[in-house]
């Protein structure tokens, strides 16, 4: 099976009204906190995502000061009709290890004012808030991306790092179609939310899938990646791609090395029994 060839066994999900590929593209890692001078080997990745089959990719204003979004305009654009570049809005980031929620309504819609100039696009897909800002009135947060919605600059909205109580919270404001929580094979917080949102057939999207690689340390993963002839990665990849319908995990890299390695995920069968082993395990 070649790489290609992996787009017709993609598994599917719905996010609101729109089909993508459960394996998405984190691009946050293309530009970091501030974008190289020259930038022909991001945009080569970014280009090889969508050659592979990749329809849902993730961003953000913050990443790169804006400069995520023109990358993967410049790279993309104009966009094939299924593509869904899903952007979030609400924190910033001063420096490199700092991030701040930044709620304030007018903010919120200037940001996303700026995320469609910069992605050349009338309508947002998918707009997240990044972060709830706790200085602010949640209802007030949620109330201007409502508004946004309102005006079709939205298509849809999601939220990012919510608890149970905070989604249903949302839910009586606006209509979330995806949740973006920390989550991986050991690492399950957010187990609850992830329950939830299948619940509900609302698409859940892990960030820090394969925990910056950390799970090449893992005995169980390393002892299955031998078994299926695969890497430890794509195990994890593939253990969230079994463990809900609703999970679309996003793997970021800046590397088209591992970028066509994490999309072949996609092929990988896992028995009921590795299954158990992982799951029971934590991936220890």
């Amino acid at each position: 099976m070649t790489l290609e060839s992996t787009r017709s066994v993609q598994p599917t999900m719905m996010i609101g009204d729109l089909e993508v590929h459960r394996l998405g593209f984190g691009a946050m890692r293309l530009t970091g906190f501030r974008p190289a001078e020259d930038r022909t080997e991001a945009i080569k990745v970014a280009r090889r995502a969508v050659e592979l089959g990749v329809n849902f990719i993730d961003t953000a204003d913050s990443y790169g000061v804006g400069a995520n979004e023109d990358l993967l305009a410049e790279a993309l654009y104009p966009y094939t009709d299924d593509l869904l570049i899903a952007t979030k809005v609400g924190r910033t980031r001063p420096s490199p290890s700092e991030w701040t929620p930044l709620g304030r309504p007018e903010y919120l819609r200037q940001a996303a004012e700026l995320s469609l100039r910069r992605l050349k696009v009338e309508r947002i897909d998918l707009l997240q808030l990044h972060r709830i800002d706790p200085t602010v009135p949640f209802q007030d947060q949620l109330g201007a991306l409502a508004q946004l919605q309102s005006e079709g600059k939205v298509r849809h909205l999601g939220l990012s790092e919510v608890t149970v109580e905070q989604l249903e919270e949302a839910r009586q404001v606006i209509d979330v179609v995806s949740v973006q929580n920390r989550y991986n094979l050991t690492d399950r917080e957010h187990e609850a939310v992830l329950d939830h949102c299948a619940e509900r057939s609302t698409a859940f999207v892990p960030w820090l899938p394969i925990a910056n690689g950390d799970h090449a340390s893992s005995r169980i993963l390393t002892d299955l990646a031998a078994e299926l002839e695969a890497t430890p990665a794509q195990i994890s990849l593939a253990w969230l791609l079994h463990r809900s319908p609703v999970v679309v995990p996003i793997p970021g890299t800046k590397s088209a090395e591992h970028l066509e390695e994490n999309v072949a995920a996609a092929r990988i069968q896992l028995t009921a029994e590795q299954l158990e082993r992982l799951s029971a395990a934590g991936g220890r």
